[in-house]
């Protein structure tokens, strides 16, 4: 399996905005419910049988998990990050050894998405 590894030094972030600080503001629900926007988006993508657009959306999911990792201070909400992000590479750039589904995927976001949402006033 390919390591996909991305550093806070090294990268040259799609969501400059949000790598500056803002996504560290944001909730937890927030946070992956936006990841998982982007998970949507890669799924989507990859179903057209577009893989480029499909890599690009999938490498956008992975700043975002990698920004709340760098933000995050609480081992369960760590572990929880670290988990989410081995399935996922597993999934878009691996051998798909825990065998997700993009079903599985859309109703794991889904769950954060309607979660922020309810959350937010307005």
């Amino acid at each position: 399996m390919k390591i996909i590894r991305h550093t806070r030094h090294s990268m040259n972030y799609q969501h400059k905005d949000l790598a500056s600080g803002r996504w560290g503001k944001l909730s937890l629900m927030e946070q992956l419910a936006n990841i998982g926007s982007e998970v949507e988006r890669a799924i989507r993508w990859r179903q057209k049988g577009n893989a480029q657009y499909s890599r690009l959306a999938f490498d956008r999911a992975l700043e975002l998990l990698d920004l709340s990792l760098h933000a995050s201070i609480h081992f369960p909400t760590l572990k929880e990050l670290a988990r989410v992000r081995s399935a996922l590479v597993d999934d878009f750039a691996g051998d798909n050894t825990f065998h997700s589904t993009d079903t599985a995927w859309q109703r794991y976001f889904a769950a954060f998405t309607w979660a922020a949402r309810t959350a937010s006033p307005g």
